[in-house]
């Protein structure tokens, strides 16, 4: 693994973890969520050894089982993200405490993956994990959309807390 690729991989996982929890627009009309995972695959794909040329079968086993686990990771962080809208329409995604267990879910997986692999003998480069990462990017991104555009969000000013509430009614004491 080279240190441009570990670099890019660190990065691309903070940043996603750091901005998994703020709320972030989701961008119904625009392409902005395929950047990242354009990018991603590309480095992935310009790595030498993405398949390890004494283990072919089991490093595409291994690297289509992590393909697997990036697309249901995906969805899980796709669907336990909140959904709402803005006073101007736009709609907000931010993750839960389910999202949370999803990515700590995803990461044992991988994890233990790279340990099967490694008692295998297989030699696992870096182009398989970010391949992983921008599928489930790339899935997270597609279902949030998708949501934005076909979940019916209240839009306007939202009531207070406390408002539309009725009052009790107010008791004498004696």
């Amino acid at each position: 693994m080279s240190l441009v690729n570990l670099l890019t991989i660190v990065a691309v996982a903070a940043l996603v973890v750091a901005r998994q929890f703020k709320a972030q627009r989701v961008a119904a009309g625009g392409r902005k969520w395929l950047v990242l995972p354009v990018v991603l695959v590309v480095i992935a794909l310009r790595e030498p050894r993405l398949l390890d040329p004494h283990h072919p079968a089991l490093a595409a086993l291994l690297i289509g089982v992590e393909l697997v686990v990036g697309v249901l990771m995906g969805l899980g962080w796709a669907w336990t993200s909140r959904l709402r809208a803005g006073q101007d329409g736009t709609v907000w995604s931010k993750g839960t405490r389910a999202t949370a267990a999803v990515w700590g879910g995803g990461i044992a997986v991988r994890l233990g993956l790279m340990g099967a692999g490694a008692l295998f003998g297989v030699h696992q480069g870096s182009g398989a994990l970010m391949l992983a990462l921008a599928v489930t990017l790339l899935v997270r991104g597609g279902v949030l959309v998708w949501r934005a555009r076909h979940t019916r969000l209240p839009a306007g000013p939202r009531p207070s807390y406390g408002d539309q509430v009725a009052a009790s009614p107010w008791k004498d004491r004696v």
